[in-house]
């Protein structure tokens, strides 16, 4: 590299990833990487000349190289199987390898956190789970599924199609500059995707998982069994009782049964089966039998409870009129 061109990098710094056809996952590690202090202000040089690359101080998608030494994130190159890890096998598209090493600075700085607080590793890995996953996924051309049985209908409304339907039509010109401008807007697209969804489960997801512990702390308060968690207010509770009850090491045989809540919109009370996993349809014990399917003062009448609502047919989940209505149910269900 000359020394004009060495200079040129240090004084302006710049982005770099390929022109043409533009994606989802280029779009957003470039979005993503603007997030950061070091590439916030970075100029964005779209090519595959590798003396154009050679400029930039980072270098995404393009270029057949993967090392964050020399701050070169593709994926394309044979030979290469980076996953995120935590748990996760699916191959890194450019999304995975900036979040991968990136991430954690992005989300601290959008939530206002330091990167060392726990509640950022949780979202860290929040994030990538429920948005960057599939991104990566898609752009490597991994089913979401085994089965080769054809599907019922289209999905073209996902973010990687959304992105895609931004490119140049095959009939319309493709000169460099609208492209161009047509990839920020991409950028801007998923990353304003990706910055709601994570305000999302910073200030609405994250702050039940309090809720959920401190029910599932105080659980013996409310039945001796330990099988009933009572919470005062509706959150979301399935993944955070899961993962909990894990770090907590609850035996099987401690596990809790039922989760009453208050309904949201209703004014009335909920009973609720624990399923055996957070998208299971089955219950880890349903309510009985006898009283599923009916409603109201039969329900009553049969369970010996005042103010029921209704039982739904496969047991899972039941309404009374008062929060001591749900709880006789539930008592009466173990």
């Amino acid at each position: 590299m000359s020394k004009q061109a060495r200079h040129k990098k240090a004084e302006n710094g710049c982005q770099g990833t390929h022109n043409g056809t533009f994606h989802c996952d280029e779009a957003l590690a470039v979005f993503l990487l603007r997030q950061t202090d070091t590439y916030k202000d970075a100029s964005l040089k779209r090519s595959r000349d590798p003396t154009v690359l050679d400029v930039c101080d980072i270098v995404v998608d393009v270029g057949a190289i993967y090392d964050e030494s020399k701050r070169r994130f593709d994926h394309h190159q044979r030979g290469f199987t980076e996953v995120f890890g935590h748990g996760f096998s699916t191959k890194l598209s450019s999304a995975g390898l900036v979040y991968k090493h990136f991430g954690k600075e992005v989300v601290a700085s959008a939530i206002g956190l330091e990167p060392s607080d726990k509640k950022v590793d949780i979202l860290w890995l929040k994030m990538y789970k429920e948005f960057i996953e599939a991104l990566d996924a898609i752009d490597n051309g991994i089913s979401q599924y085994t089965s080769q049985e054809q599907p019922k209908y289209r999905n073209r409304t996902d973010l990687s199609s959304r992105v895609g339907w931004l490119n140049p039509r095959w009939n319309e010109s493709a000169e460099s500059q609208k492209v161009d401008a047509l990839f920020l807007k991409a950028s801007q697209l998923a990353g304003d995707e990706f910055l709601g969804r994570l305000d999302y489960y910073a200030n609405a997801w994250l702050p039940a998982r309090d809720l959920v512990l401190a029910g599932l702390s105080s659980r013996q308060n409310v039945d001796a069994s330990g099988k009933v968690i009572l919470f005062e207010q509706f959150a979301p509770w399935k993944e955070h009782l899961f993962e909990l009850e894990a770090e907590q090491g609850i035996s099987e045989d401690e596990l809790p049964f039922y989760v009453i809540y208050p309904d949201e919109t209703g004014g009335n009370w909920r009973i609720q089966a624990v399923p055996v996993s957070p998208e299971s349809f089955n219950s880890r014990k349903a309510l009985p039998e006898k009283w599923r399917g009916v409603r109201d003062d039969e329900l009553s009448k049969i369970s010996g409870v005042d103010g029921c609502i209704f039982v739904h047919a496969s047991g899972f989940i039941g309404g009374n009129k008062t929060k001591e209505g749900a709880l006789n149910l539930a008592k009466l269900a173990l």
